[in-house]
């Protein structure tokens, strides 16, 4: 009974002065709003921008580096063997890039449980030859369905069916930058010569842009058969093993671990791509501080307003407290006040913030470095609405416990002496 007295008298307070609770829970709106929609918005952006790289990153990169021999005569030598030997300008030895026994590499692999998909790769130095010029560039041999697979391949292919580098001999899909440097549409011809010498001709059946002009300016795709072709290799011949992972964590240890096992040297995404988790990690935590800020600001707000009402209400609160409410209830009935401001203010901003992000991924956002965004980038996480509703108690809850105790402590004798 007592409980629903309280609710009551809160109910009363806050429609009494009616402006100022409308404009505190307008305070709580307007910060969740804006949390939610700053962060939606922000880790949208994040999502993309790490895509670009990340996405075309394999997890795990098996390859065989072209290096110099560690093992050099002088530190063979006996007569040595308790020097520093210091030997300048060493040049790597002839060593073969392809990785030796990759089908059993790549079966050891596919038994692991922890991975999700392999695609092997071959990479291929080639001249275009233009008229009397030659434009330099990459042509990667892929394994076309399994780069489409695990790494969005078709995404990025702005013209023509990436498939059709599978279907038709001989075929390539150039980077956007180098098509437009040789001036080549879908259904040319185009020649390149190899760094072996080697001059072929390939057809050209689709244009790819990852949005990194660098990259469009070099890199093109071809089949892995096409390229073995390329280099007068046999079928087996691999350059490197591209392996994703269900759990991308992991990349170091198992880079580690099948480095040892095999004898070839492993990259891992956290090591080629930290400076890009590093990034993410900074913008996603200068968004949770903007947002945070505007719930600390607006619980200044309702702690301000609660402030007035107690030095407004101090015959109110004399009387409830004269007739046999004690400090804990007139406690409760402010905390109540805060609290509904905050479930209402929180709620609302809540449904605002979803529609404020549904609103910015309809705004258009289009720009020739990344052709297939359209729109802008927004990420609906529902803990991002868990946060700034957890938020929104949090603040309101420790707005009105100050007052409250203030409040809580009024002696009605010197309140009604005084009048």
């Amino acid at each position: 009974m007592k409980f629903k007295l309280i609710i009551e008298i809160a109910f009363a307070l806050m429609t009494a002065r009616l402006k100022q609770t409308i404009v505190a829970a307008t305070g709580v709106v307007f910060s969740i709003t804006m949390f939610v929609a700053l962060l939606g918005f922000m880790n949208g952006l994040n999502q993309l921008l790490d895509g670009l790289i990340l996405n075309r990153t394999p997890h795990i990169r098996f390859y065989n580096e072209v290096k110099p021999n560690p093992n050099q005569p002088i530190d063979l030598s006996g007569d040595f063997k308790d020097f520093y030997n210091i030997i300048r300008s060493v040049k790597p030895a002839a060593s073969r890039t392809s990785i030796y026994n990759n089908e059993g590499i790549i079966k050891t692999l596919e038994n692991d449980p922890r991975v999700l998909g392999i695609a092997p790769k071959i990479s291929v130095q080639v001249f275009y030859n233009i008229g009397n010029s030659d434009i330099s560039g990459v042509i990667d041999g892929i394994n076309v369905e399994e780069e489409n697979r695990l790494f969005a391949f078709s995404d990025y292919v702005i013209e023509g069916d990436f498939i059709d580098l599978k279907n038709t001999a001989n075929s390539v899909i150039l980077g956007k930058g180098a098509a437009d440097r040789m001036m080549a549409s879908i259904g040319d011809v185009i020649q390149a010569t190899t760094s072996q010498g080697t001059r072929v001709q390939l057809k050209v059946v689709g244009y790819y842009q990852s949005g990194l002009g660098d990259l469009d300016n070099v890199q093109s795709y071809a089949s892995i058969n096409t390229a073995q072709k390329m280099l007068g290799e046999s079928a087996s011949y691999v350059t490197d093993i591209q392996v994703k992972l269900k759990d991308f964590s992991q990349a170091p240890a198992m880079a580690k671990e099948y480095k040892e096992i095999f004898g070839i040297d492993a990259d891992d995404i956290q090591t080629v791509n930290a400076q890009f988790e590093t990034g993410t990690q900074i913008r996603s935590l200068i968004s949770y501080a903007v947002g945070i800020t505007l719930l600390i600001v607006s619980g200044f707000g309702i702690y301000n307003i609660l402030n007035m009402m107690i030095y407004e209400k101090m015959d109110t609160i004399a009387i409830l407290k004269a007739i046999g409410f004690s400090g804990r209830d007139v406690n409760n009935i402010f905390i109540t006040i805060a609290i509904t401001i905050g479930v209402v203010g929180g709620i609302i901003g809540l449904v605002l913030g979803f529609l404020a992000g549904l609103g910015i991924e309809k705004i258009p956002f289009e720009t020739e470095a990344l052709p297939t965004v359209k729109t802008f980038p927004v990420d609906f996480n529902p803990k991002y609405y868990v946060i700034g509703g957890t938020f929104s108690l949090i603040t309101t809850y420790f707005a009105g416990f100050f007052p409250a105790r203030k409040a809580s402590g009024v002696d009605p004798v010197d309140i009604i002496r005084g009048k």
